[in-house]
């Protein structure tokens, strides 16, 4: 069972390489026997190979060398999203599924298009700060920390999340990121996974069924995490909803 970490050199703020190391973990304890792949610049990559992919968030100009090599794999990538294969891509990472990112170097840079959505980068709109989101599809919400400078619009398909603390997609727009086919796509770091064990565990199960459809889940405590999550939810909706 093949892991793949996309551009882990480049796409690597906010220690998003935690999500993968701790996915592993997590793995393991499930009896399952992973095999971590690292793929960067110059590296040929088979999507299809994979059980599951993770690239996380980047500087814009990392973004833009990472967008370029990617662009040679576009067809690839989208035959292994269609086939259902569960991936992730959090901060500006998913800014390269989309059709074009208007740069704040003033030209545009060419996405693979898997959807029909543009992203305007602006130097004078730049948001950073803490975020919770809820989902339709958990009752769970999700908290994480948010550093753009881009609007994000045309979005077809599914959001991934709504907006409780935060951004949206785009200023004014109460929701976030995609879910399309196994592909979750969100501005959420921190790291993700990490701060959000349900998100985990989902991904866990999700990664084991790729690999053997017979994968039994076992639910697994890990207190710090856990403990961690429920003390920054808290302490985030307070801020929400402060105190009468």
């Amino acid at each position: 069972m093949k892991i793949l970490h996309l551009y882990y050199d480049l796409m690597n703020l906010y220690g998003e390489n935690g999500n993968i190391r701790v996915l592993m973990r997590h793995l393991a304890d499930q009896g399952l026997t992973p095999q971590l792949e690292r793929k960067s610049l110059g590296d040929e990559i088979d999507f299809t190979e994979y059980a599951f992919v993770y690239c996380g968030s980047g500087t814009e100009r990392s973004q833009k060398a990472a967008l370029i090599h990617l662009r040679q794999y576009a067809d690839n990538l989208k035959a292994a999203v269609e086939s259902g294969i569960p991936m992730l891509f959090t901060g500006n990472s998913l800014e390269m599924l989309g059709s074009v990112i208007h740069g704040l170097d003033g030209n545009d840079h060419p996405g693979i298009s898997l959807l029909p959505f543009s992203v305007t980068e602006d130097p004078n709109t730049r948001y950073t700060g803490d975020a919770v989101f809820e989902a339709d599809w958990s009752e769970k919400k999700w908290v994480g920390f948010i550093n753009k400078c881009s609007d994000l619009t045309g979005l077809e398909g599914k959001p991934l999340f709504h907006v409780l603390m935060g951004k949206g997609n785009h200023t004014g727009d109460e929701q976030e990121g995609f879910l399309f086919h196994e592909l979750y796509a969100t501005y959420l770091t921190g790291p993700v996974l990490v701060k959000n064990p349900h998100f985990m565990d989902m991904m866990v199960e999700k990664i084991g069924k790729r690999a053997n459809e017979d994968f039994a889940f076992q639910k697994i405590s890990y207190p710090y995490e856990e403990d961690s999550y429920e003390v920054t939810l808290h302490a985030l909706m307070e801020r929400i909803q402060p105190k009468s």
